[in-house]
């Protein structure tokens, strides 16, 4: 049908970012293709050693799944998106083929291994999350291909994760986020995943921040170099939700907070986490 109908042709999957899109005219197709009636697009797998999520899992089928609570960043994202309609009916397919740089998905998925499996008339492709996501509202798809599959590899033991985003209400999209993945070998962090949300046109990787944490003991001191050298990696723009420099200072203090509580899921500890609300 993509095919058939060509460039006026739009999916409809959830429907959380394309309805809001159409409603503001920033998007007008002609055609709208529901994907919602093709059987066997809504599952969590886990297979050697990845979870497999289809294109059509909700952001609720994960929250309440037993099987993402091995990887506890995954359930921070899935249960802290909006609220209980939005995540009913939002797809993860959905999230990172929108490339909404206010999604949740793309920033936490970008601290994990994840690939993401195209479909299209010629066949299968897959394609690594960081070469997806090319630019705002801009993946790899081509227009006649949609996504078929997002696979995670389940870190190593060790790990722990957190994402943390601060929203002035649950249902609108956050000010600024953090996601923070981290390997611990007794207090000396082995490895470091850190990517920033909303203050950039896509996830931003925080690679001089990961370097400050890696191969380093969690200190305060090294706390501090870590917020900081996450602050010069973010590019906010000041708009209602806040002032470029508060933005900056705000993800600074995301992800010491965030690094904090994936250190203590590393050791074992069950950590609760919510968002954080003005």
């Amino acid at each position: 049908m993509l095919s058939q109908l060509g460039d006026d042709a739009k999916l409809l999957a959830g429907g959380q970012s394309l309805i809001p899109l159409m409603k503001l005219r920033f998007a007008n197709p002609a055609h709208l293709i529901d994907l919602n009636f093709i059987a066997g697009t809504s599952y969590i797998h886990n297979a050697n050693s990845a979870l497999r999520f289809g294109p059509l899992t909700r952001h609720a089928e994960i929250e309440n799944s037993d099987i993402p609570a091995r990887i506890p960043i995954l359930y921070d994202c899935a249960a802290g998106i909006a609220d209980v309609q939005v995540r009913n009916r939002g797809t993860i397919g959905g999230s990172l083929a929108e490339a909404d740089p206010s999604g949740d998905w793309a920033v936490v998925l970008s601290t994990l291994a994840t690939q993401v499996r195209c479909l299209g008339k010629n066949g299968e492709r897959t394609v690594h999350l960081k070469d997806f996501i090319q630019d705002a509202y801009t993946t790899a798809l081509a227009h006649d291909e949609l996504v078929s599959e997002v696979v995670v590899d389940i870190p190593a033991k060790g790990s722990g994760g957190a994402y943390l985003a601060f929203k002035r209400a649950a249902p609108v999209y956050p000010t600024a986020s953090a996601a923070v993945q981290l390997t611990m070998d007794g207090n000396v962090c082995k490895d470091a995943a850190i990517a920033l949300g909303c203050v950039g046109l896509t996830a931003i990787k925080a690679k001089d921040a990961e370097a400050a944490l890696r191969g380093r003991p969690i200190s305060e001191r090294t706390l501090s170099a870590v917020a900081e050298a996450a602050r010069a990696a973010a590019d906010p723009q000041s708009d209602m939700r806040g002032s470029a420099d508060y933005k900056r200072t705000l993800v600074g203090a995301l992800v010491r907070r965030a690094i904090t509580i994936a250190v203590r899921r590393a050791r074992g500890e069950h950590v609760e986490v919510s968002h954080l609300y003005a």
